[in-house]
């Protein structure tokens, strides 16, 4: 992957996930990164992989400032490995994975082609893993290629991303995990190109929410890593002893019917809103006073950013080093140990109790948060494309 200098106009930069719309953080922060490298002069491009299920499909603005293109246009098949003797003469399956492997391959090259088109000094900035497969069959001689992990080391090592990780991001030109505990972790399991970059800001108010509502605000995906049915559970404890109170949950997925029927069999439908996916994460923060996440497994969760840039205090499981990496606890909000929902319906409970609690955290969050500024981190990716073209 040689290296070239970028022209004057500005880089051509490719943004490759598995699909450009899938409700979820990578989502949105390609979408972010995109308006603020464009912002910045240079022409930006999301490709997908795939087209998701309407479901799971986030509402994009009709008039983007950027191209995005997706490469298939139903799901490709999935790989499947034939093992043994009994594998080998499965005639049909083998036919299958022929036949996808080919669409692969011309689907690589149809990337080829995008990228031939590019000026000099273009990056390629794979945000998952799985799109890497794709990439690395097309042709990326002279671009940079960088390799994004949005999930913690110990999620990755936990599920087939991790194996991937290794065998697909080993020869790019920076391998980006998004903490520096991540990073080391990494490093010492023996991966060499790897470094750490934070997510950005989504917004950044010049007020802290007025935190007068009495309401806890968990805004994300409706799936079983998000924990929901784990805030729930923490919900069912702190809920009686402030039956004034009530929480709202802000997102959407295919757990939500198995979420609601939870929600009633533990007596809380009285307490709880379902409020469903929403455009204005600041506005239903803005009408909080308190944040909760309790997520199984996170990278760098953009949401914890949001609350804190609203000035809403949080609770949320020490699930991550992101998430310890965002929170002091204690100075800017309250983390509580993974799964253990009695402890977070303690911390709900100090925050719902306690008024000058919540505008001490909050308030101090709203302030430390600012590190992650929009135009920092950007900063942060424009020394790392300079540093690549080295």
């Amino acid at each position: 992957m040689s290296q070239q200098t970028a022209t004057a106009g500005g880089r051509d930069i490719f943004l490759v996930s598995n699909s450009v719309d899938e409700l979820g953080g990578v989502t949105t922060w390609s979408h972010q990164m995109a308006r603020l490298l464009v912002e910045r002069g240079h022409r930006v491009h999301i490709v997908g992989i795939a087209p998701v299920a309407d479901e799971i499909r986030q509402k994009l603005p009709q008039d983007l400032p950027y191209r995005t293109t997706t490469l298939y246009e139903t799901h490709p098949p999935a790989a499947r490995r034939l093992h043994g003797l009994k594998g080998r003469l499965n005639a049909p399956e083998r036919r299958r994975q022929a036949a996808r492997r080919a669409q692969m391959r011309a689907k690589a090259e149809r990337l080829s082609e995008l990228f031939r088109a590019a000026a000099p000094g273009a990056v390629v900035i794979v945000t998952q893993v799985w799109a890497m497969e794709w990439v690395a069959l097309a042709d990326t001689k002279g671009l940079g290629v960088i390799g994004m992990s949005h999930e913690s080391f110990e999620a990755s090592k936990k599920s087939s991303r991790g194996e991937r990780v290794r065998r697909h991001y080993r020869e790019v030109d920076r391998l980006l995990v998004l903490t520096a505990e991540d990073a080391d972790l990494w490093i010492r399991s023996g991966m060499e190109n790897v470094g750490s970059m934070p997510n950005p800001l989504p917004f950044m108010p010049e007020q802290p929410a007025p935190r007068t509502g009495k309401v806890v605000a968990s805004v994300g995906r409706l799936a079983f890593e998000k924990g929901v049915d784990l805030l729930l559970d923490a919900w069912a404890d702190a809920a009686p002893r402030h039956p004034d109170w009530v929480l709202r949950i802000y997102g959407a997925g295919v757990e939500e019917p198995t979420l609601r029927a939870h929600c009633t069999s533990l007596g809380l439908d009285d307490s709880v809103q379902w409020m469903g996916s929403t455009d204005d994460v600041l506005g239903a923060l803005r009408g909080a006073s308190v944040f909760a996440q309790a997520s199984r497994a996170e990278g760098f969760p953009i949401t914890l950013l949001e609350a804190m840039a609203a000035g809403v205090p949080v609770a949320a499981f020490d699930c991550a080093p992101g998430v310890r990496e965002i929170v002091e606890h204690g100075t800017d909000g309250l983390l509580a140990r993974l799964g253990n929902t009695m402890e977070l319906a303690g911390h709900l409970d100090a925050l719902m109790s306690d008024r000058g609690l919540r505008d001490r955290l909050g308030d101090t969050a709203f302030r430390s948060v600012r590190r992650y500024s929009s135009a920092e981190i950007t900063d942060r990716w424009e020394e790392l494309f300079s540093f690549l073209e080295r």
